[in-house]
């Protein structure tokens, strides 16, 4: 059985997430796809806590398969300890321009096969690298945060569901926008 590994912080998940799973499911065949989200991340720091990132995950991506929270801080340590038979982990473009700074990402790319999310204005790796055409805008979640600090919408950035759990939740109303990708 092949696996998709979509792991990340979700703070919140957008449509590029989305896209992500749904790039995992048909280009990779994926019969699995599980969706980890970061509940202590090792590389950056959240606004919402990781229950409610774990259930805006499975608002947005629960139909393409397990959301669940992921204890480990760094990826590597999943992989390790999960044992699958060479998943594929899918990322990112942005992502995958940071990869070469993760937690030993040379054994991440020997336990897992990765696939990269191709965004507009993405030059595909070369190598072993996999990847996914998929069709989305430019989104990051920080971006998402910002607006709804600022009360303005963000209906074009999320599946319509997570908009309103995050409006319902009253979460990122308080957040200060943050530089970079999210």
């Amino acid at each position: 059985m092949t696996t998709a590994i979509l792991g990340g912080v979700f703070d919140p998940p957008h449509l590029g997430h989305v896209a992500l799973a749904e790039g995992a499911r048909d280009q990779l065949g994926a019969e699995r796809l599980l969706v980890l989200v970061a509940e202590r991340p090792g590389h950056k720091g959240v606004i919402a806590d990781a229950e409610t990132r774990r259930h805006l995950a499975e608002i947005a991506l629960g139909r393409f398969g397990e959301v669940r929270l992921d204890d480990h801080p760094f990826t590597v340590d999943f992989l390790r300890e999960a044992e699958l038979d060479r998943p594929y982990f899918v990322l990112g473009g942005d992502e995958w321009e940071s990869f070469a700074s993760w937690r030993e990402p040379d054994e991440v790319r020997r336990l897992a096969r990765i696939a990269v999310g191709a965004r507009p204005g993405f030059e595909p790796p070369e190598g072993d690298v996999e990847v996914l055409r998929i069709e989305q805008r430019p989104v990051s979640s920080s971006e998402i945060r910002a607006r709804v600090a600022a009360g303005e919408p963000i209906d074009d950035l999320v599946p319509p569901e997570v908009a309103r759990a995050i409006e319902r939740l009253g979460v990122y109303r308080d957040s200060l926008p943050s530089s970079g990708r999210g």
